[in-house]
């Protein structure tokens, strides 16, 4: 006997997101099960739907291969996509992969859907190279790639810069006439206003139009994004003027993006003014907002308007993610308000957030800041009991303190520790080290860590450079270092 009369229900229960419906319908489904019903592709589906909804991966990847070995039914494309979306939305891309090969030698061959999910997992987790492959493998296996496949190949490429093969899928999706999407056109767009090319970002924003293709919101939130970052603020109000006279309405995301280009420009009373004009829209505000509103205060020094923002933030029932804990854990560090910030971090922890090496790089930055050197080392060295490992980032502010007080042979131990830990020192690390050793005059112990830097491939920045340069004004003629110079000062 089918379930098809009673299923529909079973369905909507197993693959609700709430765990607890889906344990409703799960038992449901093993009474009739057990009653001699026999489920039907349809409810299966859903069944591994719901699993892989409430993050139970394994489960569902081990009832689909059952499912096939046993022949409990015969999965269907819908049901094939649902499993390897599932394993890829999961994290499990490689697994998803996997499948697919698998799938491939059975009678139950994957779809361009199937394909495509991988090859989008695959371009996401930045294995670009892997995705091309397996579309070069779907067209000999008579699987022709979908503008679907093209747009993740083309995302992926473009977050490489790899604009020449970018260029190559573009004539190809030509050549099999595939016509180019707003989402392709989006891709592009985004991706060149990333790289600042906005120039390019227009030129492509113009083809659009000519063939008719109408740019849609996330192009223009595309633009404005490119304009902000190269600070042309009035160009970017003047796309956010014309959105409505497209036919188009700002939505938050565009709302957000004009107030952190404000923002990062300083120009926080335009910011505000923004802010304050989303709710008159029909919009609310988001905790991006909110977060971004709060890092343009502080970083001005309004350091009570931005708190009181927090406040209204909470009052209003948008929770603070560990970001926007974060931007006010630094506004406490920049103004020397160790004990708050540290009072502030139970909070965070009360409410549930977990920081990270973000949060306690911000503790301990602000730490050696107010010259608690001692405590900031102390801290540093309680990261891996929290379960994370110290970056460069947190061991340059902590080596850039101890040169700063002197205590150069101490810095110079730390970057043993730090290489030693597995975490390489990068340019910023040595330019301290070396400065350190430059400003005790040490310029014999500096060499062999120029010459290091040289190896690496790093540059000395600006401030090493010009202490570098003074000293071979003001002495002796050295050799060594002069050649050394030549290899670590830019144009030098």
């Amino acid at each position: 006997m089918r379930i098809s009369a009673i299923a529909p229900p079973i369905r909507r229960a197993i693959s609700a997101k709430s765990s607890s419906y889906y344990d409703i319908g799960f038992a449901i489904f093993g009474v009739f099960f057990k009653h001699g019903y026999e489920p039907d592709v349809t409810t299966f589906t859903a069944l591994l739907k719901g699993l892989f909804l409430n993050g139970k991966v394994a489960e569902a990847e081990k009832l689909f291969k059952q499912l096939l070995s046993l022949r409990l039914c015969e999965p269907n494309d819908f049901t094939i996509v649902t499993v390897i979306n599932g394993l890829c939305k999961n994290g499990h891309v490689l697994a998803a992969h996997d499948l697919l090969c698998l799938l491939e030698k059975t009678i139950y061959k994957p779809n361009v859907m199937g394909y495509s999910a991988v090859i989008n997992g695959l371009c996401k987790t930045e294995m670009v190279d892997n995705a091309l492959e397996l579309k070069s493998r779907m067209i000999d296996k008579g699987i022709s790639p979908d503008v679907v496949t093209y747009n993740s190949m083309i995302q992926g490429l473009c977050d490489f810069g790899r604009w020449k093969e970018v260029k190559d899928l573009l004539n190809e999706m030509v050549n099999q006439k595939i016509c180019l999407t707003v989402v392709t056109f989006n891709i592009l767009v985004d991706s060149f206003c990333k790289e600042g090319n906005v120039k390019e970002a227009e030129d492509v924003f113009e083809i659009m139009t000519r063939q008719n293709i109408y740019p849609n919101i996330v192009t223009y939130n595309a633009l404005i994004d490119g304009y902000c970052l190269q600070g042309k603020m009035d160009r970017a109000k003047e796309v956010f003027d014309s959105i409505t006279g497209n036919g188009l309405k700002p939505c938050i995301v565009t709302y957000n993006s004009l107030i952190n280009g404000y923002c990062k420009n300083g120009k926080v009373d335009e910011a505000w003014r923004l802010f304050l004009e989303v709710s008159s829209k029909g919009l609310e505000h988001t905790t991006v907002t909110y977060s971004i509103m709060i890092h343009g205060l502080l970083s001005e020094g309004r350091n009570a308007d931005g708190w009181k923002l927090y406040k209204d933030m909470e009052a209003r029932q948008v929770h603070p993610n560990l970001y926007t804990c974060n931007i006010l854990l630094e506004g406490l560090c920049k103004t020397h308000q160790i004990a708050e910030a540290f009072s502030f971090l139970r909070v965070m922890e009360d409410n549930g957030l977990s920081p990270n090496i973000i949060t306690y790089g911000i503790l301990i930055n602000g730490l050696c800041k107010d010259g608690k050197l001692e405590d900031a080392k102390k801290l540093l060295n309680e990261l891996p009991s929290k379960g994370l490992k110290p970056d460069n980032h947190i061991y340059a502010i902590i080596i850039g303190s101890l040169c700063e007080e002197g205590f150069v042979d101490e810095a110079k131990d730390f970057l043993i520790k730090m290489e030693r830990s597995g975490c390489a020192p990068d340019s910023m690390t040595y330019n301290i080290i070396i400065q350190g050793l430059l400003k005790k005059k040490e310029f014999d112990k500096a060499i062999p860590y120029l010459e290091e830097m040289h190896k690496k491939g790093f540059l000395a920045d600006a401030s090493t450079s010009s202490m570098l340069i003074n000293h071979l004004q003001g002495s002796k003629k050295n050799d060594v270092l002069l050649e050394m110079m030549k290899k670590v000062v830019p144009k030098m």
